[in-house]
């Protein structure tokens, strides 16, 4: 009872004579009492008391309070032995605390490096300029303040590597870019830092560094990083550098007026490339048409790209019809390549006119014997014909139909299947007129060909159109005689062409006829035989949607790796069978 009201001298007299086990514990409370009251003196001598040498946690709780009564009667020595050796890590915070506030420094660090509690170790070395504990502290210390006091007090000293790698663990950018470039001799680490944190001070001082050195390129990138664009402006007009500022800033989020600026100065040197670069940057289109129609013709005709995208971008029909008649020669009478008029009329969504352009350009491709880049140009224009639901002319269908048959041939021929080859060069050889550049060559390998797969007929009918005057002298001379003694010995025999049904009506024709006599409908064929569609074996290209016979396509891919059409490459475990294709049999006239 006198323990709960806290009477402790009458509860220890009373335990002295009937509970003496009691007494540690009376005395522990009473001395915690008497701590907070501030009699430290006796809060010592109870503490003291309360040990009893077999309770572990209870004389632990003295042995703590032991440690700080002695530190606040001043007994220094004492109080960090004895806290050193107890096992809280609170403690030696709690001692180290008192410590402090005493300014026994030496000692309060000392206590905190104990504990781990580093970051207080390590400001409290710094107010004692115990710079040596300070840096074998700040592997484990967290707080920039305290890396930064110490990276100042090691740049005062000289040591600018120890210092430098402290303001990184303070993240003070600045002062890491400033001692790399003023002391340490390394402005590629500084150029690093820079680029990394994007630093606009920093910026500005690596721009210094190289306006000193004279390499003024590098000067203006980084005032254009430091958004000091005036300052780079003016430098990039003294030293003549304007097309590296000019790049730099292409690249950077800026301003209309800095484009125009650039732009003006380019139009003044007559650079018209640049100047309508920037002039359509700044949003000037007719400016920007002006200045790409005046710049020289290079290989790739950069310029002639930039025309287009400018029309394309500023939708002005004065512009568009200035620059088609730019395309078309009708001011200097030097028309440029159609496939650029193509290209606008791409960029204009005027599919239709872009349609007839990509014809022409085939025309002129296939002429100069460059197929693959004909069959590549119409597969392109049928594509995007496809996506924007615009109706495909018959005209362009059956020019890609029969350049995809000529490139089969090679096809069919490198995997040692005569008659699909022969059956695809009969087709090409009947649009003879559509090869003008190797009539000869195409005529010869069609007879080889058709002679190879047992269709004789077929072989001496054109090996007679080869014997006409204007092509007889140009047949190479070593299959010459044998096309000779072909027509001299006519052949009639022929390996009859198999029938499949039309996916249409189910009308019986032959596999290569892509018109059906029944129904009158043109029919889809297969990319990887030629041959016309069937509805039980169908399947598309995964890449260009183009059908083809299922298993003949899977046949095809166990040596080829791509699509015959669109030359993507194609695994053959992504090739799906389609077992209902009638979206795919809409007739011409509905595919709108």
């Amino acid at each position: 009872m006198r323990q709960d009201l806290q009477h402790w001298d009458s509860a220890l007299q009373l335990a002295k004579r009937l509970a003496p086990d009691q007494i540690p514990f009376i005395s522990k409370e009473y001395a915690m009492q008497l701590e907070f009251m501030g009699d430290y003196v006796n809060a010592l001598a109870h503490y003291e008391k309360g040990i009893t040498g077999n309770n572990k946690e209870h004389d632990e709780a003295c042995l703590a309070g032991v440690a700080q009564m002695s530190l606040r009667m001043g007994d220094i020595r004492r109080g960090v032995n004895q806290a050193i050796k107890h096992p809280s890590r609170g403690l030696k915070r709690d001692c180290g605390a008192i410590l402090e506030n005493m300014k026994q420094f030496s000692e309060a660090a000392q206590l905190y490096e104990k504990g781990q509690y580093y970051d207080k170790a390590a400001s409290v070395y710094i107010r004692c300029k115990n710079w040596a504990k300070v840096g074998e502290l700040l592997p484990h210390v967290s707080s920039p303040k305290i890396h930064l006091q110490y990276a100042k007090a090691k740049e005062v000293d000289g040591r600018y590597k120890e210092a430098v790698i402290a303001y990184e663990h303070a993240k003070q950018w600045d002062s890491v870019i400033r001692l790399y470039l003023d002391h340490l001799n390394n402005p590629e680490k500084a150029v690093t830092i820079v680029r990394e944190t994007q630093s606009l001070e920093g910026a500005k001082m690596v721009a210094r560094f190289f306006l000193q050195l004279g390499d003024y390129g590098s000067a203006i990138q980084f005032l254009v990083m430091s958004k000091c664009n005036n300052e780079a402006f003016t430098l990039a007009q003294q030293h003549n550098k304007m097309e590296i500022y000019a790049d730099i800033i292409s690249s950077e989020s800026t301003s209309n007026e800095d484009y125009q600026s650039i732009a003006l100065y380019f139009e003044g040197e007559k650079k018209h490339f640049q100047a309508g670069k920037f002039f359509l940057l700044c949003g000037q289109y007719g400016r920007a048409l002006k200045h790409f129609m005046k710049s020289p013709s290079t290989e790739d005709n950069l310029a002639i790209e930039m025309a287009i995208e400018t029309v394309g971008r500023a939708k002005d029909e004065a512009l568009t019809n200035q620059l088609i008649e730019y395309l078309i020669g009708e001011n200097n009478g030097m028309p440029q390549d159609a496939k650029y008029l193509f290209r606008l009329y791409m960029a204009l969504k005027k599919y239709e006119d872009a349609a007839r352009t990509a014809i022409i350009i085939a025309r002129e491709e296939q002429c100069s014997g460059n197929y693959r880049n004909a069959h590549d140009v119409l597969l392109s224009m049928y594509l995007e014909l496809k996506t924007q639901k615009i109706k495909i002319s018959s005209e362009m269908a059956t020019n890609l139909m029969i350049l995809h048959s000529y490139i089969l041939v090679k096809i069919h021929v490198r995997r040692g299947d005569h008659i699909k080859g022969a059956r695809m060069l009969i087709r090409v050889a009947n649009n003879i007129s559509k090869f003008p550049s190797h009539i000869v060559p195409i005529l010869t390998s069609t007879v080889i060909e058709c002679h190879r797969a047992g269709l004789k007929n077929s072989a001496f009918s054109f090996a007679a159109m080869l014997m006409r005057p204007e092509y007889r002298n140009k047949i190479d001379p070593k299959y010459k005689k044998k096309i000779e003694a072909m027509v001299r010995r006519r052949e009639t025999a022929e390996t009859e062409e198999p029938t499949a049904a039309c996916p249409y009506c189910v009308f019986q024709l032959p596999e290569y006829e892509l018109l059906c006599p029944s129904c009158k409908n043109n029919l889809p064929y297969c990319i990887a035989t030629g041959r016309h569609m069937v509805r039980d074996d169908w399947t598309v290209c995964p890449h260009c949607n183009f059908p083809a016979l299922y298993s003949e396509f899977k046949n095809m891919l166990q040596t080829e790796n791509v699509c015959p059409m669109c030359s993507e490459r194609i695994n053959i475990i992504d090739l799906q069978k389609i077992n209902d294709c009638t979206e795919y049999l809409k007739p011409q006239d509905e595919d709108k």
